[in-house]
Order: C-alpha cells, then structure tokens, then sequence
C-alpha cells in the first residue's frame, strides 16, 4: 500500500541522486514524505536532477561531491544538517562501472571503481553514523549493490570486489551500530533500464537479449521497483531488519540449474 506519510519529516541523503537509479530513489522517499538532499560529482546530473524532483513537487538540497574525498563528504553531511536540521536515512548509491577483462584492468581503473563504491560509501556511511550516534535517534543506511556480489561475473572484478566489501562493511556495521538504533542494509539490483548504465555495460541489442534470457521473469527491473526496495527498508516497516541484502533481480541470481529446459 503507498502510504505517502511513511516517511514524514524524516531527512534522506542518496548519493548519485542526479540520475538513474539514485534520482528514482529520491524521488520515491520524497513521495513518502521525506525531505530530501541529493549528491553528485557531476554539476550537470546534479543540475537535472534537482529539476525533476522540483518539477515532481519537491524541494530538495543538491550537493556537488566525490564521495572518493572524505573531506567533501564531511561537508556534505555538515551542509544537510545545516539546511534540515538532522539526517535520518542514506542512501549509498554513488557507482562507478564499465565491462573489462581482469588481464587488461588499469590499475587507474580498478583504483577508480574501488574508490567511489567501497571507500566512498565507508566515507558516507562513517560521516552520517557519526551523525546519528550524536543525535542519539537511530537511523536507516541502505547501499546499493549488485547481484553478482553473490556470484560473480566476468568483465567486473573492479565492481563485484568493491560490492562485495560493502556486502561485508554493511553486515558489519549493522552489528556494531545496533546498539545505536542504526539499521545498515543493501539492496542488490540485477539488470535494470537505466541509460546510463546501458551505455558502459550492454549497448547492443544481442547484449540486451542474452541477459533478458537468462532472468526467470523475463524483464529487467524498472528504477521504481529498486527505490521502492530502498523505501521498505529504511521505513518503520523494516524496523526489525538489519544486515540484510536484499536482492532484486527477477530471480536472475539463482542460476538455471540442471534441468533449465523445463
């Protein structure tokens, strides 16, 4: 049921909000009532973003930062509390990607992807707890994943690496910060229709329909379906959740098994 108050005054930070998966997200917390900052390094995404959420009937607070720079990432924080007073959810969606065999991986490029998925969402995830341990009111963290956390897959050792460490920081911190009333969960998309992931990971038609076969529903996810995952569990509603990964993905994860022409 869409309870538009689910989530009434409570104050949300989503990293890479400007487009995609992170933008959706925002916009799905701000319909459930919460008031909303989005981060980006790129000014333009940033730009957009907080036009569509304007034009969607929100007000929300756009802030230009590389999670990759612990001290962007402090000011971030410190600029949210400023303009909202507190923060009670974020979201660690902020991600690098593009398909690369591990033998011809730059060191550049696998120090880019672990820097923005696994240090950038250490350094998000420490500046808010901190945040959260002060105000001494809980909280809710949720990062983004992937589904090849569980299973690996070829031409992303860069990502499923950097993934996998959140997986582990997320279960980790969920047992360290509970006694803090702070929830830490991810959320760990399969395919999913987003431009911009389309143009770094599958640009043909052939690419498309290999990945579509391979999922039991037969579709890829709509941004909406991730952002209302990421609603669940910061919500009251998952009030007794914490250090789980919740995987959306059509059941893509689970393989077809031995008898797959069934």
């Amino acid at each position: 049921m869409f309870i538009p108050t689910l989530l009434q005054d409570q104050v949300a930070i989503v990293t890479g909000g400007g487009t995609g998966i992170g933008l959706a997200i925002a916009k799905r917390l701000g319909e459930f009532g919460a008031r909303v900052a989005i981060g980006s390094r790129n000014s333009e995404n940033l730009e957009k973003g907080s036009a569509e959420l304007r034009h969607a009937g929100f007000d929300p607070l756009a802030v230009q930062v590389d999670v990759r720079n612990p001290e962007q990432v402090d000011e971030m924080v410190s600029r949210v509390v400023r303009h909202f007073g507190r923060i009670d959810i974020l979201v660690n969606n902020a991600a690098g990607n593009f398909v690369c065999r591990a033998e011809d991986l730059s060191p550049n490029g696998w120090n880019a992807v672990i820097g923005i998925v696994l240090n950038g969402s250490f350094y998000c995830s420490r500046a808010v707890g901190r945040h959260m341990i002060e105000r001494g009111q809980g909280g809710a963290i949720v990062s983004i994943l992937a589904n090849y956390v569980w299973t690996g897959s070829a031409g992303t050792v860069h990502s499923a690496a950097a993934k996998a460490g959140v997986m582990s920081m997320t279960q980790t911190l969920a047992a360290e910060w509970a006694p803090h009333r702070i929830r830490v969960n991810a959320v760990a998309p399969g395919a999913v229709e987003s431009a911009g992931a389309a143009k770094q990971l599958w640009n043909t038609p052939e690419a498309v329909q290999r990945i579509t076969d391979r999922i039991p529903l037969k579709r890829w996810a709509q941004p909406v379906e991730i952002a209302d995952a990421v609603a669940f569990l910061v919500s009251p509603n998952a009030g007794f959740i914490t250090g789980e990964i919740l995987t959306v993905d059509g059941g893509a994860w689970m393989g077809r098994g031995t008898f797959d022409f069934l």
